[in-house]
């Protein structure tokens, strides 16, 4: 049977294929990586779907704004609280969990076999793998990575360039190996069979980075908190999820070129890096200039990373859409929100310039944890730094305009700002702090509608370095 007529064979069979509650299908980009070489995997599911977990109420918690010594000390929720409402509405899922090299699989809510991931991706390298909650787009008794020019047994793909597969081997059958994968998960040949036999097309597949560490902070007395001109602001430990102080940090505002931290992060799971792309007349009609972005240059997708995160080009942005296409970017970008829990967003277009780019403070929390977690590149490039380019940079770095204020802290270990007259200032960063106990915390400040991002941040820092950390 060709690839179309199955293709059109699942279409016409989507009525009976298992429903995942939240995603639509994220199928673009994977040709460019895998050639099936036998039928693929369809498995119709005869009992009627069913919605399994409300994401929004995993992570819809109420909280005021404890800015008084009374305030109630709280914790933003990770992955595990998807995990364990699947278990509780007894459903069929995979869960991975990279930090412990297990990938487990659930039959109604109850852990059916646990088996051991041989290779994960290596995020500090741009192949991390995708962490968050997606479902099983497809399946392949043998596949073919035409990157690596090998051959992939029992592969799964979950989301864009990302599979599940066995131990794979070049056409002479010679096995590959290495110490990390490009970001897809190895099992066994053994293993991954029986994940491949026992797992269901539409399937939900619960991808973990790490767990909250449920580090905690000294209960005592804590100075009021300043005055700040932000609309609205989250100050959140970034490992454990510990709530700091906030203010409606749940409320829905234009986030402007914070935008771009998604953008960056989906065009790295989605396209190849070392592509390139020749500039075009109408890839520069978008706000602002680029120094050095001009038309008829070509540049390979990794280095347009550097303008757009370092001088807040929304050129680079536009660039970077025509890989997939504008309207299918945003697309992934609201697709790619909603699996790491940010519930409450929504982009319309790549570079933030668009006001109906909305987000949260809490949002952008998830956001920030998951890049620092799984996209660390992203972070690095933002503080002006140079990371794995695949080949010179043709943009001079170190003459970029960063917009980032505290790229000279040793403490900044990265985040960006934005500003629009809808969105006024904005910013996301992390910074590292030593705790009282000697132990390295990172943690994130956000702010939304600020009228002096820069003295907000500082008014914070100071509060957060006299109440919790040493000095």
């Amino acid at each position: 049977m060709s690839e179309n007529n199955q293709k059109e064979n699942q279409k016409r069979k989507k009525e009976l294929i298992f429903k995942f509650l939240i995603f639509s299908s994220v199928s673009i980009g994977v040709g460019f990586y895998f050639l099936s070489l036998l039928p693929s995997k369809t498995i119709i599911i005869e009992r009627q779907p069913t919605d399994l977990v409300n994401i929004n109420a995993v992570n819809d918690e109420e909280t005021s704004n404890p800015t008084t010594q009374e305030k109630k000390s709280y914790y933003l929720k990770d992955f595990t609280e998807i995990r364990n409402n699947f278990i509780l509405n007894q459903a069929d899922f995979l869960e991975v969990h990279l930090s412990e090299m297990e990938l487990r699989a659930y039959k109604d809510g109850v852990l059916e076999k646990a088996v051991p991931i041989l290779l994960k991706g290596d995020p500090q390298g741009w192949g991390g793998t995708a962490a968050g909650l997606y479902k099983i787009e497809s399946g392949h008794k043998i596949g073919f990575s035409i990157v690596s020019d090998v051959y992939m047994p029992y592969s799964l793909s979950f989301y864009g360039k990302y599979y599940i597969h066995g131990e794979p081997y070049y056409p002479g059958g010679e096995k590959l190996v290495s110490d990390v994968s490009g970001g897809c998960l190895r099992l066994s040949d053994e293993d991954a069979e029986f994940v491949y036999e026992t797992t269901e097309i539409g399937m939900p597949i619960l991808v973990i980075d790490r767990e909250n560490d449920k580090y905690e902070y000294p209960n005592e007395e804590i100075n009021e908190f300043p005055q700040l001109s932000a609309q609205s602001y989250l100050v959140a430990d970034l490992d454990s999820g510990f709530v700091f102080t906030e203010k409606n940090s749940k409320a829905k505002l234009p986030i402007a070129s914070l935008t771009k931290l998604m953008t960056a992060l989906v065009v790295a799971e989605n396209v190849d890096l070392r592509k390139s792309i020749s500039i075009t007349e109408e890839m520069l009609e978008a706000y602002g200039d680029t120094e050095g972005l001009e038309a008829g240059k070509s540049f390979r997708v990794v280095e347009l990373f550097y303008p757009l995160l370092i001088e807040s080009s929304n050129d680079a942005a536009e660039a970077l859409s025509y890989f997939l296409g504008k309207q299918r970017i945003v697309e992934l970008m609201n697709e790619k929100a909603k699996s790491i829990l940010m519930q409450n967003t929504n982009f319309s277009d790549p570079s933030g310039f668009d006001p109906k780019n909305i987000s949260t403070a809490q949002d952008l929390f998830y956001l920030l944890r998951y890049i620092f977690n799984n996209r660390p590149p992203i972070l690095e490039i933002t503080k002006g730094k140079e990371v794995r380019s695949f080949g010179e940079v043709q943009f001079d770095i170190e003459n970029l305009w960063n917009k980032n204020e505290f790229i000279n802290d040793p403490t900044f270990v990265g985040g960006k700002t934005g500003y629009t007259p809808e969105a006024n200032y904005t910013a996301a960063f992390i910074f590292n702090f030593n705790g009282k106990d000697d132990k390295d915390r990172n943690v994130a400040i956000i702010l939304l509608g600020s009228e002096d991002k820069k003295t907000d941040t500082q008014k914070i820092y100071i509060w957060l370095q006299e109440n919790y950390f040493k000095i």
